[in-house]
């Protein structure tokens, strides 16, 4: 499943640098995930890595993207 961001975020920019899949990005007031994008580090990671840095912890599992690490593998950027 995909990461998403809540309106907890703080605009710290730690968590852009840190996502091996370019997934992170400037949303209208916060940072938001591209859950096409996103494969939770699968592939590059043992755990995601905006969850590892977010210092408010508000980076979170997509409720309504379930995914297999499969179907996560398939989206790793080439």
């Amino acid at each position: 499943m995909s990461l998403l961001i809540t309106d907890e975020c703080i605009n710290c920019d730690v968590c852009v640098p840190e996502c091996p899949n370019e997934a992170i990005y400037m949303g209208e007031e916060i940072y938001e995930i591209d859950g096409d994008l996103c494969t939770e580090c699968v592939g590059h990671f043992d755990t995601p890595q905006c969850v590892e840095v977010c210092p408010v912890d508000c980076c979170l599992p997509d409720p309504d993207r379930v995914e297999t690490d499969e179907e996560l593998l398939a989206k790793i950027k080439d």
